[in-house]
């Protein structure tokens, strides 16, 4: 017997440690003015009781009500006792004629956890005034008893009367509800599960106004198309009060609104009957019974009291119940259009507003929208009810799937924007074309005239339009345009690629119809993006990196093919952002595009020479390691100079020439402002009787007629002056024109020959200017027999000596006189006062006039 006693006490001992091992103990502490109360769920763990304390004064129940605010042991002695057991934590709060004890509620959301939790304020005012519940934005949303609330945080509302307590109705929150005021007591109440963690909305509780029905409700309802439903309360089970319930409702402008009853249970009344009592902003208050039509099509704010009749109350007799529908919608007239894409491949358009406060309504095929997206290949019917032009965007994007290389080449394809339907009310803002090339082909991008030119700081594109270039992958690549001053020939870009056009100086890109980029496939490259560009002459040209000033993605790689014009050399600057590389180098490698020049590279963590000059054409080539830190953002500048080496010849010949031919006019125009400064003389002639005629040319004194007495006489005897000749002298003195040596200004007839040319009486052997005796002195002139020479007849004398004798003239005499019977000395002409015979006291001849040369 001992051996079987044994078997059984080890089986209590193992028995009692299992329960003790299933044992849950937790600490609570209530706030002050908390009561905590643990309840065992209906039906469930008959064995698992909640204790309260440890040691002999430990008290263990189905139930626990915790009200003093100390610490207080809670045993449970099941393992799993959120299973069991439920927790529900109160708070009163009692409003005074001031304020309440409370204005906010704010649930503790870290106790309790493994309990489903019901939190519940019970609320108390003043008698005959409304106690109100303020929820805040986005308010709370009525539901069905039946229903629960998606975020599992139910609210349920009840008022306490004498004919006992009316769920007012359960609601979730983020609805347009804002206020809810119940008649004199109620209560809120908060349901979560367990394992939820508490998000609750805290509301506010203050004493509202005197009491004008059982329950009053304020609804904001938002922009439409938007519906809402509401309840009566105790909904389902019935409503047998005669109290009234008042529903407030706000609606937005420019908005109308339809209510409809869509389920009504009527009451059997004993009194009155259920009426609908409606109050419009800017109409008479009007009733109705739930079973006429209800007010449809309306605009403003309004109200709706629902008045119940003395219903009848039994076990089988139904009270009122009524669900509410309240509609809202914009009011006016939408405008119209259909949107055909059908015919256009691959071109979708989206259509948003940009301003949230406008009242705009947006509708496709009669639903609506806040961003209409009409995808491609479809037909849509776009509706608009007060929508701004301004207000509203469109864009649009045509998806091309390029062939592939092989196939075909597509190069010069043009991108040009489609024409879209002019029945659209908003302008084209924004259209893009996303290339999709196959086999990691390369797309060719061209201007179709010109060059392209990169937006960059120093020179924005301030162009009719501007290209954003990007990779599909979402690396920008740069803001280009079309200008007069472009460099870029062409844009080579490695796979897909997106172009984005937006406007910068009209406001639709509809109205540009001119093509923007010309498109070719080629194969693969190395790099991700390779620009071909031919520096300016007349100015600077920068270059940058792809996403500048942002940096290059990690491992991509840019190159630029640069042509360097001849006879001009490249100076390279470069400003970059180096990063700090976690794998790999990122380096700038610069060479000659024949390869027969040195190439120069240099890597993040070595300085770049400032600057880099090329004497042809060369490559630039960036490449990106995967950065740890900073990143390699790079703005070139390449500078064109002209090359002077091979033209210093030339330019040393030509100044040597220009030199000379200066040298040369300063001689011309020196010796000819000198021959301006020479007296001008006449030839003369001299006729010798026995000799031979002589030219002696221009023979001048030193000193010109007007700076020489030779003409000036200080007496005349009166037969030259009266012209009375003296019978005593010689013929050859007074036919002659020489009087002492000298030639007067006395005019004679001329008594040769009357011909108009005379005859020369000599031979022509005798006026030889070469002939003469051969070894034998001749002087220059063979002085005459007598000093009074007759006048010479020679074909030599010209008109204008004074020996010439005009046919037309009388033979006068001409004679000068001064006042008081002075004798006026005459001066002879220049020509007749050269020749200065000189007496020689040895010979009683004359001696040979002499000349001076002329200049």
């Amino acid at each position: 017997m001992g051996s079987c006693v044994f078997p059984v006490l080890i089986g209590l001992i193992l028995l009692q440690i299992h329960k003790i091992s299933e044992c849950h103990k937790i600490e609570v502490t209530p706030d002050s003015g908390t009561i905590v109360i643990f309840s065992k769920k209906p039906g469930q763990g008959l064995d698992c009781s909640v204790c309260k304390d440890e040691g002999p004064s430990q008290t263990c129940n189905s139930n626990l009500r915790l009200t003093e605010a100390k610490p207080t042991v809670v045993t449970f002695n099941c393992s799993q006792p959120g299973d069991v057991f439920t927790v529900e934590i109160n708070q009163q709060i009692e409003c005074s004629a001031t304020s309440c004890g409370i204005t906010a509620v704010h649930p503790d959301s870290t106790r309790f956890l493994e309990f489903t939790r019901t939190f519940t304020w019970d609320l108390k005012v003043q008698s005959g005034r409304m106690l109100q519940l303020d929820f805040p934005s986005p308010g709370m949303r009525q539901i069905k008893p039946s229903e629960s609330c998606p975020d599992k945080h139910t609210y349920t509302t009840i008022t306490y009367q004498r004919a006992g307590p009316a769920n007012i109705g359960t609601f979730c929150r983020n609805g347009t509800i804002s206020r809810i005021q119940v008649l004199y007591r109620g209560r809120v109440t908060l349901e979560v599960p367990k394992g939820t963690d508490l998000s609750p909305s805290d509301f506010k509780v203050t004493m509202g106004p005197a009491a004008t029905a059982l329950v009053e409700v304020d609804v904001k309802l938002p922009r439409g198309p938007f519906s809402a439903d509401f309840f009566t309360p105790n909904y389902a089970a019935g409503w047998y009060s005669e109290e009234k319930i008042k529903w407030n409702f706000a609606v937005m402008p420019m908005h109308n609104f339809t209510v409809r009853f869509q389920q009504y249970t009527p009451p059997e009344c004993q009194k009155k009957t259920v009426a609908c009592d409606y109050a419009l902003r800017d109409k008479p208050r009007f009733s109705k019974v739930p079973t006429d039509a209800q007010p449809t099509n309306e605009l403003g704010d309004f109200s709706l009291t629902l008045a119940n009749c003395d219903a009848k109350k039994g076990a089988n007799i139904p009270g009122l119940s009524l669900h509410l529908n309240v509609e809202v919608f914009r009011s006016g007239t939408p405008y119209l259009c259909t949107v055909d894409l059908r015919n256009e491949e691959g071109l979708s358009l989206q259509i948003e507003n940009k301003n949230p406060a406008s009242y705009c309504e947006m509708s496709m095929n009669s639903v609506m929208q806040e961003k209409i997206v009409v995808p491609a290949g479809t037909k849509a019917d776009l509706s608009f009810l007060d929508c701004p032009v301004q207000d509203l965007q469109l864009t649009a994007t045509k998806v091309i799937d390029c062939p592939s290389v092989s196939d075909r080449d597509i190069t010069g394809t043009s991108l040009t924007i489609p024409t879209l339907d002019p029945k659209l009310p908003v302008p084209l803002h924004q259209f893009t074309w996303l290339l999709r090339v196959q086999d990691q082909d390369t797309v060719d991008l061209m201007a179709p005239k010109g060059n392209l030119h990169q937006s960059l700081p120093d020179k924005q594109c301030n162009e009719r339009v501007s290209l954003l270039i990007s990779e599909t992958e979402g690396s920008r690549i740069g803001q280009f345009c079309s200008t007069a001053e472009s460099t870029i020939q062409k844009i080579q870009i490695r796979g897909n690629v997106s172009i984005t056009v937006t406007p910068k100086n009209i406001k639709d890109l509809s109205q540009e119809k001119e093509a923007l980029l010309k498109v070719g496939i080629s194969p693969e490259i190395s790099e991700n993006v390779i620009y071909t560009v031919s520096p300016l002459i007349s100015g600077p040209m920068y270059l940058a990196t792809p996403n500048w000033p942002d940096g290059m993605n990690p491992s991509s790689s840019v190159s630029w093919v640069v042509y360097v014009p001849q006879d001009y050399k490249a100076e390279l600057l470069l400003n970059d952002s180096k990063p700090k590389c976690d794998t790999g180098h990122a380096e700038i490698e610069v060479g000659p595009l024949d390869s027969q020049g040195q190439t120069q590279a240099w890597r993040e963590d070595q300085s770049f020479p400032s600057p880099v000059v090329q004497q042809q054409s060369f490559y630039l080539n960036m490449s990106n390691c995967e950065p740890k830190s900073d990143r390699f953002a790079v703005l070139s500048k390449i500078s064109l100079q002209k090359e002077t080496k091979k033209f210093l010849g030339i330019i040393l010949g030509v100044a040597g020439v220009l030199l000379l031919l200066v040298i040369i006019a300063l001689i011309v125009v020196c010796v000819i402002r000198k021959r301006k400064n020479k007296p001008k003389t006449n030839r003369s002639s001299i006729y010798m009787p026995r000799g031979k005629p002589f030219l002696p040319g221009n023979a001048v004194f030193s000193k010109s007629r007007a700076d020489n007495e030779s003409h000036v006489y200080a007496s005349i005897d009166d037969p030259t002056m009266y012209g009375h000749p003296d019978k005593n002298r010689p013929s050859e003195v007074d036919n002659g024109a020489w009087s002492n040596g000298h030639q007067v200004d006395a005019y004679r007839p001329f008594t040769g020959a009357t011909d108009p040319v005379p005859a020369a009486k000599d031979s022509p052997a005798d006026y030889s200017l070469d002939r003469r005796d051969e070894d034998a002195f001749q002087p220059f002139l063979n002085p005459p027999n007598t000093f009074n020479l007759p006048r010479p007849r020679s074909p030599l004398i010209s008109q204008g000596s004074l020996g010439f004798e005009d046919r037309r003239m009388m033979d006068y005499t001409l004679n000068t006189f001064k006042s008081g019977g002075d004798i006026n000395p005459i001066r002879l002409s220049t020509d007749e006062s050269r020749l200065q015979p000189q007496m020689d006291s040895d010979s009683n001849t004359y001696p040979e006039p002499e000349y001076e040369a002329a200049m």
